[in-house]
C-alpha cells in the first residue's frame, strides 16, 4: 500500500482527511474546506480549498476527479479534469469547480467536491522517426 504524508492546513473546526466512501472506491473523497457556505451562478467558477497539502512520493500522481453525482444532478464540475498533481508539489490541494446549470449551486462546509485517484507515472522520452511512416 501507498503511503502518502499529509498536511492539515485546514481553516475548519470539522476538518475531515479524504476518505474512501465504499470499499471498492479508487479515488478518496476531498471535501470544501470553507467557512461560510458559497453560491456558485450559473457559469461560475470557485477556487475550493481542500485544506490539505501532500507528499505525493517520487514517480506517483494524484489525479483530481469530479464526482459523477455532482455533475449529474446539479452540473457540477472541475475545470481542468482530472488535474494531475506531481509529486514536487508542495501547496495546499485546491479545486476548480464550476456551475455548468442555470440554477444556484450552494458549496457548504464539507460537501465532497472531488476525488483524488494515485497512479504510477511512466517517464519517455521520444525518439525522433528518420522514416515517414504517417
Amino acid at each position: 500500500m501507498l503511503k502518502i504524508i499529509i498536511e492539515k492546513v485546514s481553516r475548519s473546526e470539522n476538518f475531515q482527511l479524504p476518505k474512501y466512501h465504499s470499499e471498492n472506491s479508487s479515488g478518496l473523497d476531498l471535501v470544501a474546506d470553507i467557512k461560510d457556505p458559497v453560491h456558485l451562478k450559473q457559469n461560475e467558477i470557485f477556487l475550493v480549498p481542500t485544506g490539505i497539502k501532500l507528499k505525493i512520493p517520487r514517480g506517483y500522481e494524484g489525479q483530481v476527479r469530479p464526482r459523477s453525482g455532482l455533475a449529474l444532478n446539479h452540473g457540477i464540475t472541475i475545470l481542468n479534469s482530472p488535474g494531475t498533481i506531481d509529486s514536487d508539489y508542495r501547496g495546499e490541494i485546491k479545486i476548480i469547480l464550476i456551475n455548468h446549470f442555470s440554477k444556484i449551486f450552494v458549496i457548504k462546509p464539507n460537501l465532497r467536491i472531488g476525488q483524488i485517484v494515485f497512479a504510477p507515472i511512466v517517464k519517455i522520452q521520444f525518439q525522433l522517426d528518420d522514416i515517414n511512416i504517417f
